[in-house]
């Protein structure tokens, strides 16, 4: 099996990429039938948008904290056997056009989530449109995530938000510290809607928004939608895949 390997930074990544299996052929990305990622959650999602232009299966081994995006490192010796034998599993990345308070435009990606943040003293202040139909006047506090289902055991679970099984067709919209609606959770929309999110007065209280490791300064509007036209496969061992990993979060006891 020809295979590509990357790895983070760290040392712990380098180590562990010098232990691969024998039976690997090791070749440059653009020859590679599998790409191997050794690292974290940061690095494989860096990984992800690195491989836009390539539809090559990922395989990632954690050497980071969580690695809810990878497989073990143990057994690295039978990595290829792993390989051969890994659950595919598909992914699709928001994409969202970004205009500035100067008419900058943007275009970013995200696999996780797409959120806003107030970044002054004020709250923000921010409108939604769903299908270009008027849902939230204005949603007055810390900001907004929209997560995917991949995404909705990270940040979207901390602020409150709900887990998403992989194949709910679902995005969620979240929002951090609501001060005015009060009693506003939040919201489950079908993944094929288009939502667009304007800052009001953003000049007075300035929003700045992330996607995934993207981040950008004084956001007016943004247009988000799920890209279905580039998936992305990740490979998982068979007993720790990420559907099933994603159902077991919503019965952990904490």
């Amino acid at each position: 099996m020809k295979v590509a390997v990357l790895t983070s930074h760290k040392t712990k990544a380098k180590n562990l990429a010098r232990e691969i299996d024998s039976a690997l052929e090791i070749v440059p990305v653009d020859q590679a039938e599998v790409i191997i990622a050794f690292g974290g959650d940061g690095f494989m999602l860096h990984t992800l948008h690195q491989l836009k232009d390539h539809k090559i299966p990922v395989y990632g081994i954690n050497t980071g904290t969580i690695g809810f995006l990878l497989n073990s490192s143990e057994s690295l010796k039978d990595l290829s056997q792993r390989i051969s034998s890994a659950k595919k599993t598909t992914l699709f990345s928001l994409k969202a056009k970004v205009i500035d308070v100067l008419g900058q435009e943007y275009e970013v990606q995200a696999f996780n989530e797409i959120s806003l943040f107030r970044s002054s003293a004020q709250t923000s202040k921010i409108s939604i449109k769903v299908n270009n139909k008027p849902r939230l006047n204005s949603l007055i506090g810390d900001g907004l995530i929209i997560a995917t289902p991949a995404g909705s055991t990270a940040y979207n679970l901390s602020a409150g938000g709900p887990i998403l099984p992989l194949e709910s067709g679902l995005i969620a919209l979240t929002p951090i510290c609501p001060f005015r609606p009060r009693r506003w959770k939040g919201a489950l929309i079908p993944n094929s809607s288009e939502i667009k999110l304007e800052v009001q007065s953003p000049e007075q209280r300035p929003v700045k928004l992330t996607a995934d490791q993207r981040l950008i300064h004084k956001v007016h509007t943004v247009e988000v939608s799920l890209d279905t036209s580039t998936p992305y496969t990740l490979l998982f061992d068979p007993h720790h895949y990420l559907e099933e990993r994603i159902l077991r979060e919503q019965f952990l006891e904490h």
